[in-house]
């Protein structure tokens, strides 16, 4: 049986069993039961009707957060030529080309993402071992591989983020800090959802939200009815 520490036990007498909430009793429970000395981070998670191991079944998408993540996020960029001027000009934490390559090889991994231009991708795909594992391998789909420096590197550090079903089934999405007001985590999460209906993938049948829970950090999961918010008006 798994054990939970004193705080987490007391915290979960608080959570009505059987109970699913709408999204703004659950933001607000969450609220209210964060005693850490820390901002904890909201996140969402969300089983799908969908088994990644088929092709026509997997989901990976990006999603602009309105409100932002609140998190300052670090980007690095891999290029040549004048882009690298264009990256820096954009606000790129780090930016490189060749010596930029070799630095991650041996270990240099302080940044949040990794945007490459197509030219470059021949020279990082050495990269794959150690940035796969992590995630931070630049991707077309995942809009980290282009021509378009500014854009990229603005819409990365004002909130889009990259999402995936992981082996079983699940998202799991940060949706902003705790302590961000409750029409902006509604706003990140109608956004969240709106493109994850938009992404819907073309194998999939029958039910395609199977359920969905919000959490924070170090609190608890608590499931929340999604048409609470797809019939809510979220301004």
């Amino acid at each position: 049986m798994r054990k939970h520490s004193r705080r987490f036990s007391q915290i979960l007498q608080k959570v009505e069993k059987e109970k699913v909430y709408s999204h703004n009793e659950a933001v607000s429970l969450l609220q209210g039961l964060s005693s850490v000395n820390f901002i904890e981070t909201l996140e969402a998670h969300i089983s799908l009707g969908l088994d990644p191991k088929y092709a026509d079944q997997q989901l990976r998408a990006t999603v602009i957060l309105p409100k932002g993540t609140g998190k300052n996020v670090r980007v690095a960029v891999i290029t040549k030529g004048d882009k690298i001027d264009e990256a820096l000009s954009a606000g790129a934490d780090i930016v490189g080309s060749e010596e930029l390559i070799e630095e991650i090889i041996k270990g240099r991994l302080d940044f949040d993402k990794l945007i490459a231009t197509p030219d470059v991708m021949l020279l990082i795909a050495k990269l794959g071992r150690v940035l796969g594992p992590r995630g931070l391998m630049p991707s077309p789909k995942a809009g980290t591989v282009t021509m378009e420096l500014s854009n990229a590197i603005s819409e990365f550090k004002s909130g889009k983020l990259e999402y995936r079903l992981d082996r079983t089934g699940i998202l799991h999405v940060p949706l902003g800090k705790l302590n961000f007001s409750m029409n902006d985590l509604s706003l990140n999460l109608k956004a969240l959802q709106d493109s994850v209906d938009k992404n819907r993938p073309s194998g999939s049948k029958g039910k395609y939200w199977k359920s969905c829970y919000l959490s924070s950090t170090m609190g608890p999961s608590i499931p929340i009815n999604i048409n609470s918010l797809r019939d809510s008006k979220v301004e």
